[in-house]
């Protein structure tokens, strides 16, 4: 019991509940190893004795939690109701005011009468909606004000410290978020792509997509096809080195953008290289690079494309920035601060040392250390280089943004946040403290994954999170947001609890470790506020009760998948299109699912075959995975939006997007490959080198790669897109250019 007891208050399960009926003790051991790396020494029955008096001694002797969470709008949390007469707070503003606010004071002798305070009337005139004069839903009622006690003065949104001070008692300090109610929610319904970035080439990419191309994609989308957004992979930078793991959901850091997406030619210094010769030698090789993948059959070569990259901002960077462009840089560094100092510095070390900082030298594993402000030092020249390219990605990720909007998208870019970074990169050296050492995120057991599994990703630790008022949270949040329409978090449910595997040990016996979960999504509906984003939680899988319910009050979208969307709790059958939910995004398949045309033809089956990847014989696969197709075919022929009949699989795709405009999802995303017949999937879980994951173009039906100006002009594009396109959308009046208008 006291082991179980000290994990309760750390946060650490020490059972699951893989289904309804079913709870599985977590192994002693793993909840020891678990509460080790959180700091909490368990070894011995001694040891738990003492650490779990230290932790209720805690816990009984504080008037407040670690963190404290105020939603505007909202009643206060008991915890500050229920503070004692006499008691006074005072507010340090995040932002310095030029004056600070007055102490509040609870007065004694007895209860205060409720008023209305600021917050309330905030609320009244912004019930969660994006901006102010947006009209709510219809027929939803008008927000309730509620009372807040006459002596709270609501400090203004933002991460505080609250510092509190009751009669006869120490003065406590705790983090205080104050957020707004709700998210930004999208401005209407609207539809878009989802691509993988790297996928999509052009006739000027330099072996694999780029910024340049997602803008075009963009524009193109937004203006020709009436698109609201373009969601795309995560663009974090990745571990340097040879080779460099190619998935975009192992990056080194989070915090910062991966260079390797830059568009050479669109840097503002490419026109004024001392040896424009050397540039065009590296473009005839880029474009070298470009010709294998799409007509020679060579997957995309990431490490082949960083290094032609590389040198040319070699010489990119050793052009002078004129006046303005270097105040702008300056001011870019203010900006991003230590953080970038740090990833800058752990990319010129990684240059030199390799890209585990594990391997380091002794002195260099601390980016505080003596040797370590020597190396900066020394590597001054490259650690300038390396926040260069951060700059120059940053100005390219908003300009693609700024054509989006200017393109009238709704949304513009949708940004993709990884559940983790790789244990030896960037982020894990520059914040050591906020990481949980020897420990990886995955996921437990389940019917599907019988042996469960684990990612390789260190999780955060909660405790050092709060301690530091969710600071890498808040850095990773803004830097991602800034420049986009909206934000997808992968594995939504992290923000709740993740399932923890010490090292050493199978996923079977990991366990969940909870976080705050109110003080987490506080925190990201205060910076999604701040920069006027949409969120879209991905929540696939085994969800915990509740866990979709708190991010909808939150404005969260969710994701729906037409072939998960079943009456799992009733009949199983598929959901009719009025019974989906309104906040999501809906979509037919995801980057780790078949393609659409893959679906249909059972392709994806005989792909898992061949690479021995399926528990039962393939005859019972075939049979499960046709009957399952067939239900689905069938409602959409009952309701009438398969009007070509069956064996069309063409039709049949533009059939299930017509059911997903159909339902009233807010958003209805579109597989970019979807749109040509590509029956390949980008990626493979559960394979490595059996199959090239994040490596592959886009291609045909036929799978023949096909560029982003093919795509633009596929008479296959345009007639799925037609199915999506609002009828009620008048034609966009055009000028053709010079070449191609009627004489």
């Amino acid at each position: 019991m006291g082991l179980s007891r000290l994990a309760a208050l750390h946060g650490v399960a020490t059972s699951f509940s893989p289904s309804a009926d079913v709870t599985v003790p977590v192994p002693e051991g793993t909840v020891v190893e678990v509460l080790a790396a959180l700091g909490v020494d368990a070894a011995t029955p001694e040891a738990v004795l003492e650490a779990l008096a230290a932790a209720e001694s805690a816990a009984g002797s504080r008037l407040l939690p670690a963190t404290l969470v105020v939603w505007t709008g909202e009643p206060l949390p008991p915890d500050l109701t229920a503070l004692p007469p006499g008691t006074v707070l005072t507010v340090r503003p995040e932002e310095p005011a030029p004056a600070p606010p007055p102490p509040m004071h609870i007065p004694a002798g007895g209860t205060v009468p409720a008023v209305s305070g600021p917050g309330a009337v905030r609320a009244a005139a912004d019930p969660g909606t994006p901006g102010a004069g947006t009209p709510a839903t219809r027929g939803t009622a008008p927000p309730r004000t509620p009372a807040v006690p006459g002596w709270w003065a609501e400090p203004p949104l933002g991460v505080h410290r609250l510092t509190v001070r009751a009669p006869g008692a120490p003065a406590e300090t705790c983090t205080l978020v104050v957020a707004p109610a709700r998210v930004p929610q999208p401005p209407g319904r609207s539809h878009g792509f989802l691509v993988q970035l790297y996928s999509l080439l052009s006739a000027r990419s330099w072996g694999m997509g780029d910024l340049g191309d997602l803008a075009d994609l963009a524009s193109w989308s937004g203006r020709s096809l009436g698109a609201g957004f373009v969601q795309v992979n995560p663009l974090h930078a990745a571990v340097l080195g040879t080779p460099t793991d190619p998935s975009p959901y192992r990056p080194s850091s989070r915090r910062f953008p991966d260079p390797v997406h830059l568009h050479i030619e669109s840097v503002p210094e490419y026109g004024h290289a001392p040896d424009p010769a050397a540039l065009d030698e590296l473009r005839r090789r880029a474009a070298e690079l470009s010709d294998a993948v799409l007509n020679k059959g060579a997957l995309i070569d990431r490490d082949a494309v960083w290094a032609l990259k590389r040198q040319a901002l070699d010489i990119l960077v050793a052009v002078p920035l004129t006046p303005g462009r270097r105040a702008a840089y300056c001011d870019f560094l203010a900006e991003q601060g230590q953080a970038l100092e740090d990833h800058a510095l752990w990319c010129a070390l990684a240059e030199v040392h390799g890209s585990d900082w594990h391997t380091w030298p002794a002195g260099l594993r601390d980016p505080r250390s003596k040797e370590t402000a020597r190396a900066r030092a020394e590597l001054l020249d490259r650690v300038d280089f390396h926040c260069r390219l951060a700059w120059l990605t940053d100005a390219q990720l908003a300009a693609a943004q700024r054509v989006a909007k200017d393109a009238g998208m709704a949304v513009g870019i949708v940004h993709d946040l990884a559940v983790g970074v790789h244990p030896g990169g960037a982020d894990t050296w520059a914040q050591q403290d906020a990481f949980a050492h020897g420990m990886s995120v995955g996921a437990p057991p389940d019917a599907f994954n019988a042996r469960g599994q684990d990612w390789g990703l260190p999780p955060w630790r909660p405790d050092a999170l709060a301690a530091s008022g969710y600071a890498p949270y808040r850095g990773l949040l803004r830097g991602l947001l800034a420049h986009a329409g909206a934000l997808r978090i992968d594995h939504v449910m992290g923000l709740f609890r993740l399932w923890w595997v010490p090292e050493g040990r199978p996923p079977t016996e990991g366990t969940y470790v909870s976080h705050d979960a109110e003080a987490m999504l506080a925190v990201l509906v205060l910076e999604a506020h701040r920069a006027g984003t949409v969120v879209i939680g991905e929540d696939l899988g085994t969800v915990e009760p509740g866990v979709r319910e708190a991010l909808a009050r939150r404005g969260v979208l969710g994701t729906s998948v037409l072939w998960f969307e079943r009456d799992w709790s009733g009949t199983g059958r598929p959901l009719a299109p009025e019974e989906w939910r309104e906040d999501c995004l809906a979509t037919a398949t995801t980057h780790d699912l078949p393609s659409t045309a893959a679906r249909l033809t059972g392709d994806h089956v005989a792909l898992r075959h061949r690479l021995g990847l399926l528990t039962r014989p393939l005859d019972e696969e075939r049979t499960e995975d046709g009957t399952d197709t067939a239900e689905w075919l069938g409602l959409l022929s009952r309701l009438g939006m398969l009007p070509e009949g069956g064996g069309d699989e063409e039709a049949a795709v533009r059939a299930v997007h017509r059911f997903l405009l159909r339902t009233p999802a807010r958003m209805a995303g579109v597989w970019l490959p979807d749109t040509i017949g590509d029956r390949r999937p980008q990626n493979l879980p559960g394979t490595w080198d059996q199959y090239p994951n994040w490596r592959l173009p886009i291609a045909d039906a036929e799978g023949h790669p096909v560029t982003l100006e093919e795509l633009a002009a596929s008479p296959r594009l345009h007639r799925l897109m037609e199915v999506l396109r609002p009828r009620q959308e008048p034609p966009r009046t055009r000028t053709a250019p010079p070449g191609e208008r009627p004489s």
